[in-house]
């Protein structure tokens, strides 16, 4: 499976450890190359500094058609900044985006987005660990169905990613590369 993951934090990072530790081939996009040191030294995949809410990086990153797309920066905007392109100009059929607000996350998914809303699950997690019920509401949503996708040539988004696995990133130095807008190092 081919996966770009857009934001190289916790999540970002922790994320392309996992999925390139089980043999898929990843790429992570973060604007900071200092981000890239989340990284564990055995990361064989490619870290590229680089804009994840434009589309010339995104394509010269090669997340056109790619399997998997995650939006997990800090930010909700450019979460779904990012998603939203995945989806509508590059074809991506799985595309999920880190939301804060349990609202838009039902929006976002039916515009063909899917979401993970950390809000939901750290509280159901939470009143779940106090012995209370927790909510209806579903903490990862799958994009529906979009015609702009159906266009562009993606379509709806598949199953969920919860099972992915979650090793934790180790904060060994990367050598990402600096420079311009798209600067890409492989990882032996």
């Amino acid at each position: 499976m081919r996966a770009v993951i857009v934001g190289c934090g916790r999540v970002g990072a922790t994320m392309a450890q996992a999925l390139d530790t089980t043999g898929h081939e990843v790429t992570v996009v973060d604007l900071a190359t200092r981000s890239f040191d989340r990284l564990p030294a055995t990361f064989r995949g490619n870290a590229v500094r680089g804009d994840g809410t434009d589309e010339d990086t995104l394509r010269r990153v090669g997340a056109e058609g790619a399997d998997l797309f995650l939006a997990l920066t800090e930010g909700d905007n450019r979460n779904v900044m990012a998603a939203q392109l995945a989806v509508e100009a590059l074809g991506v059929h799985r595309v999920y985006a880190k939301v804060n607000d349990p609202m838009r996350a039902e929006a976002y998914a039916e515009l063909g987005i899917g979401t993970i809303c950390r809000t939901t699950m750290i509280a159901d997690a939470l009143l779940g660990a106090f012995g209370m019920p927790v909510s209806s509401e579903p903490s990862i949503r799958d994009g529906l169905a979009h015609p702009h996708a159906e266009a562009a040539g993606g379509g709806a988004v598949g199953g969920g990613v919860a099972g992915a696995g979650a090793a934790s990133a180790g904060a060994v130095g990367a050598g990402a590369a600096a420079g311009g807008a798209v600067g890409a190092t492989g990882r032996a």
